[in-house]
C-alpha cells in the first residue's frame, strides 16, 4: 500500500497503470510548453519515470499540503527548470486541479517557469530557479527531521550539468561529514545541458567515484526510463538509509525520452515544439487519462 494522502488509502497501481500515468504526463509536458512557446521539455520528458515512481509508489506524501512536512517524506527539485513534469505529477496526484496546468508560465499563474513558493502552490517547498542550491536545502530538511525524531526521508533531484555548480560539492561533503543518512539524492545523468553535452561544456568525470570519495553510499539505475528499474532503484535506496551515509542514485536517462526527434540532443533543453512538432510528439504518446 502507499499513501498519496494521509486520509485516503490507495491500492498500489500496477505497472500498466503507472505507464499510462507516465504517458499522460508526457502529453502534459508537451502541451504546457507548446501553449506558451516557452519552457524546458527535454529534461522533463527524461525524468517522467522518476516522478511517476516517486509520487505514485515510493514516497509517503500528503496531498493535504503543509510546508512543515511533518510525518511524511519530502521532495526537493533542485533543477527547477524541469517544472513541467513536476507540475503535471503534482496535479495528477491530487495537489491541485489538473485544469490549472493551462496556466503554465502565464502572468500571475502559480505555475511559473521555475517553481516558487510565494504563490502558495501545493507541493512546492522551495524556489528552485538558481541551480546548485537544492542539495543544501534537502540536507537542512533532513537534519531537521532527525532533530524532530521524524523517521521519514528526504528525496532530492539534481541535473548532471547542475553538478558543475560548486555549492553542490560543499553540501555533498557536509552531508557525509554529518552522517545525514535520511537523504536520497538522485542525479539525472542524461549527458546534456543547455549549451551542449556535458562532456563538451565541462566533463563531470566519474560521478560514482566522486560521491564515494566524499563519503556517500552510491548506487546506479542503469535505465532511468524503465519504470520498473526506477521503482526498484528507489526502493533499494530506501533500504540503504539509516546506516550512517547519505545515499546517491546515479540515474541514467535520455533527454527528451518518449519523443523520437527530441531524444539524445541538448537542442530541446529549453525549446518549445511548434504546432506540427507538437502533433508529431503527441502521436507518440497517446492520451490515457484525459487531457486537461
Amino acid at each position: 500500500m502507499f499513501a498519496a494522502s494521509k486520509t485516503t488509502q490507495f491500492k498500489m497501481p500496477d505497472i500498466k497503470e503507472l505507464q499510462d500515468f507516465a504517458t499522460q504526463v508526457r502529453r502534459d509536458i508537451l502541451r504546457q510548453v507548446h501553449k506558451v512557446n516557452s519552457g524546458h521539455p527535454g529534461g522533463s520528458l527524461g525524468c517522467t519515470e522518476f516522478f511517476t515512481a516517486l509520487y505514485k509508489v515510493v514516497m509517503d506524501h500528503n496531498t493535504d499540503f503543509d510546508m512543515d512536512g511533518k510525518d511524511e517524506d519530502l521532495f526537493f527539485l533542485s533543477n527547477g527548470h524541469i517544472s513541467p513534469v513536476f507540475y503535471s505529477v503534482l496535479a495528477r496526484t491530487g495537489y491541485f486541479p489538473v485544469e490549472e496546468l493551462n496556466t503554465f508560465r502565464l502572468i500571475d499563474s502559480r505555475l511559473q517557469g521555475h517553481p516558487t513558493t510565494h504563490e502558495g502552490l501545493p507541493g512546492v517547498r522551495i524556489a528552485s530557479g538558481s541551480l546548485g542550491q537544492g542539495m543544501s536545502v534537502a540536507i537542512g530538511a533532513a537534519q531537521t527531521k532527525k532533530l524532530n525524531k521524524d523517521k521519514h526521508l528526504v528525496f532530492s533531484l539534481h541535473g548532471d550539468g547542475e553538478l558543475q555548480e560548486g555549492q553542490n560539492w560543499e553540501a555533498i561533503m557536509y552531508a557525509a561529514g554529518n552522517k545525514v543518512d535520511n537523504l536520497i539524492s538522485t542525479i539525472d545523468l542524461n549527458g546534456q545541458q543547455i549549451d551542449g553535452s556535458t562532456e563538451t561544456v565541462l566533463p563531470l568525470g566519474n560521478l560514482r567515484a566522486k560521491f564515494e570519495a566524499f563519503g556517500w553510499d552510491v548506487m546506479e539505475i542503469e535505465n532511468g526510463n524503465d519504470l520498473q528499474q526506477v521503482i526498484d532503484g528507489l526502493n533499494e535506496a530506501k533500504s540503504r538509509t539509516g546506516k550512517g551515509k547519505p545515499v546517491c542514485i546515479i540515474m541514467n536517462t535520455v533527454m527528451g525520452h518518449g519523443v523520437d526527434f527530441m531524444m539524445h540532443t541538448h537542442a530541446w533543453h529549453g525549446k518549445a515544439p511548434n504546432d506540427e512538432q507538437l502533433e508529431n510528439a503527441l502521436s507518440q504518446n497517446s492520451e490515457t487519462l484525459g487531457d486537461y
